[in-house]
C-alpha cells in the first residue's frame, strides 16, 4: 500500500518537473526573438541613415568654373586645379537625424581627350546613385550651347558603352520620367492624395522609395525628356557676375539674355535637367545648390521655388519649365526672333575686343628690330647726313634759347620795332642769316609805314624821296637784294637744309660767292 501511494506522487512531481523544464525551454526562443527584433531594429535604423554610395559627377570646359564652384560647395577657400580625373568629397549632415556622411564628387578635366576616364566615375553598378553637373559659363555666351551640346553626346557615347541591359535601361528612364511628372510646387504638397504618387524622389522630385505599384504616368508635352538618360542632370551657368562686362564691353541688351536663358532651358527640357545662374564671386545661388543637391540625393526638404525674376540668379528645378512659361520671355525680345539659330543672335568678337572697343581701338605698332634700327643709323652717319627721327638741322646763324619771343605772339607785350643795324656792320650782316632777317623785317616795316601813312614827302613815297623825282637805282638795287636774300633764307629754312656751314667765316664767304 506504501508503494502503491508513493507512485502517484512521484508521477505527480514528475509531471511538474516536465512542465517547469517545457517552461524554460520556451521562454529561450522568446529571448532569442527579443534579440532578433533588437538586431533587426538596429539594421533598420542603419539603413535610414544617409547613404554612403552617392556621387557627383562634374563636366565642363576648360575656365568654366567648374573646381571653383565644387570648391565652394566644399567650403574650400583655396580650391587647387587637377588634371585628368579629380577626386573628392563634401560633407553633408542632417542634424535632425544626427547623421552625416560624405558625398563623392568626380571632376573631369575640360579635355575631351580625357572622356576616357569617365570609366572610373560612372559605372553599370553607381549608375542611379550618381547624379551629374554640366557646367557652362557666361564669361563666353557664344560658346554655352556648343559646349552643353558636347559634353551631352560625350555622357551619352560612353552611357552606350556600358554593360546596362535593356530593362535596366528602361527603368533608370522611367524613374527619371516619373520624378519630372510628379514634380510638387513648394506649398503644394497637401494636394498629395496618397503615399503612392510619391515617386522615385517623393515631394519635388527629391529621391526616396520605390512605389508600391507602377502608376500610369501622363504623355509630357513635346520636346520634353526627348533625351532621356536616366540620370539626375544639373545644369549650371556659372560666373554670372561678367554679366555686367557683357553690357558694358560688348553692348549686351535685355533680350539678350533672355534669349541665352530661353536656349538653355529647352535644352533642360530636353534632357530633364535643372538649371542654375550661379557667381561664386558674388556668392549668388551657391547656397542654393547644395541645399537643392542634398535634396535631389539625400531627400532633404527644399522649400524654394522656382526664380526667373533676376537674370543673373535664375533657378529652374526639374519639372516646373514648359514651353508655355519659356515663351513669356519672347515678349521682351524685339530685335531677336527666338528661332534664329543661336550664334547668328549671340556671336563670337574679335579675340579680346569687345563691340564697343572695336570703333576705338589703338592701332597697333609693330617695333623695329633693334640691330636693323642701328645699321640703318649708322649708314646715315657715314654719309654725313642726319639720322632719321632727329631735329631737322638748325643753321648756325639762328640759335634757339628758351627764353626767346616773338614780339607779338599771344603773351608777350609791346609792339615791332626796328632791328637796329650797325652801319659798319652793314655788309657783314646784311650776308649772315640773322642780318639777312634783319634787313628783310626793316623793309617790310619801312614799306608798312609807307603805304600805311601819309609821309611828308608825299602819300606813296619813302621818307627822304621828293614828288615828282623817281628813287634811285640804287635804293631799288638794295632793297631787291635784300628781298631776294630774304626769300632764299626763308626758302632754305623752310626746306630744312641737310647740312650746316661750318664756320662763320665760311658762311660769310659762301654769301659772298652767292652774291657775286
Amino acid at each position: 500500500m506504501v508503494g502503491s501511494e508513493q507512485s502517484p506522487r512521484k508521477s505527480s512531481h514528475s509531471r511538474k518537473e516536465s512542465r517547469r523544464k517545457d517552461s524554460e525551454l520556451d521562454s529561450e526562443p522568446n529571448s532569442e526573438n527579443l534579440w532578433s527584433s533588437l538586431l533587426s531594429e538596429v539594421q533598420t535604423s542603419r539603413s535610414a541613415q544617409l547613404a554612403s554610395t552617392k556621387s557627383l559627377l562634374v563636366l565642363g570646359d576648360k575656365e568654366s568654373g567648374k573646381t571653383t564652384l565644387i570648391a565652394k560647395l566644399q567650403g574650400n577657400e583655396d580650391p587647387k586645379k587637377g588634371s585628368g580625373l579629380e577626386y573628392g568629397y563634401i560633407d553633408v549632415r542632417d542634424e535632425y537625424r544626427e547623421d552625416h556622411t560624405r558625398l563623392s564628387h568626380w571632376i573631369l578635366d575640360g579635355d575631351p581627350t580625357h572622356a576616357n576616364l569617365l570609366s572610373f566615375a560612372l559605372t553599370e553598378t553607381n549608375y542611379s546613385d550618381t547624379t551629374v553637373l554640366l557646367c557652362v559659363s557666361m564669361t563666353t555666351p557664344w560658346n554655352i550651347m556648343d559646349q552643353l551640346q558636347n559634353w551631352a553626346t560625350v555622357l551619352q557615347d560612353h552611357i552606350d558603352k556600358l554593360p546596362l541591359s535593356s530593362e535596366e535601361t528602361k527603368k533608370y528612364q522611367a524613374e527619371a520620367w516619373r520624378s519630372w511628372v510628379q514634380y510638387i510646387e513648394p506649398g503644394d504638397e497637401q494636394e498629395l492624395a496618397s503615399p503612392t504618387k510619391k515617386g522615385r524622389g517623393g515631394i519635388n522630385g527629391g529621391p526616396g522609395g520605390e512605389p508600391e505599384e507602377e502608376l500610369e504616368l501622363e504623355p509630357l508635352p513635346e520636346g520634353t525628356l526627348t533625351r532621356n538618360l536616366g540620370l539626375d542632370l544639373i545644369v549650371v551657368v556659372t560666373k554670372t557676375d561678367y554679366i555686367t562686362e557683357l553690357e558694358k564691353d560688348f553692348d549686351y541688351k535685355d533680350e539678350h539674355f533672355d534669349f541665352i536663358q530661353q536656349a538653355v532651358r529647352k535644352f533642360c527640357l530636353m534632357y530633364g535637367a535643372s538649371l542654375f545662374y550661379t557667381s561664386v564671386k558674388e556668392d549668388k545661388n551657391c547656397d542654393l545648390l547644395y541645399k537643392y543637391l542634398v535634396h535631389r540625393i539625400y531627400n532633404f526638404p527644399f522649400k524654394t521655388p522656382a526664380l526667373v525674376v533676376e537674370k543673373d540668379a535664375v533657378f529652374i528645378p526639374a519639372g516646373w519649365d514648359n514651353d508655355k512659361k519659356i515663351a513669356i520671355l519672347y515678349e521682351n525680345m524685339h530685335s531677336i526672333r527666338p528661332d534664329q539659330y543661336y550664334t547668328d543672335v549671340i556671336a563670337r568678337p574679335m579675340i579680346g575686343i569687345g563691340r564697343k572697343q572695336q570703333t576705338s581701338r589703338e592701332i597697333e605698332v609693330v617695333a623695329e628690330e633693334e640691330q636693323q634700327f642701328l645699321g640703318r643709323q649708322q649708314v646715315f652717319l657715314q654719309q654725313g647726313v642726319p639720322a632719321a627721327g632727329s631735329a631737322p638741322g638748325v643753321p648756325a646763324g639762328v640759335q634757339k634759347t628758351p627764353d626767346r619771343k616773338v614780339l607779338g605772339s599771344p603773351g608777350v607785350q609791346g609792339s615791332p620795332k626796328k632791328m637796329d643795324v650797325t652801319p659798319g656792320k652793314q655788309a657783314l650782316g646784311a650776308n649772315t642769316s640773322e642780318g639777312v632777317l634783319a634787313n628783310f623785317f626793316n623793309s617790310l616795316l619801312s614799306k608798312k609805314t609807307g603805304a600805311g601813312g601819309v609821309s611828308p614827302a608825299g602819300p606813296g613815297l619813302p621818307p627822304g624821296a621828293r614828288p615828282g623825282v623817281s628813287p634811285q637805282p640804287d635804293d631799288c638795287l638794295d632793297k631787291a637784294a635784300v628781298r631776294s636774300d630774304a626769300a632764299a633764307e626763308l626758302d632754305r629754312l623752310t626746306r630744312n637744309q641737310k647740312k650746316s656751314l661750318a664756320s662763320p667765316n665760311n658762311s660769310l664767304d659762301g654769301h659772298s660767292a652767292s652774291d657775286c
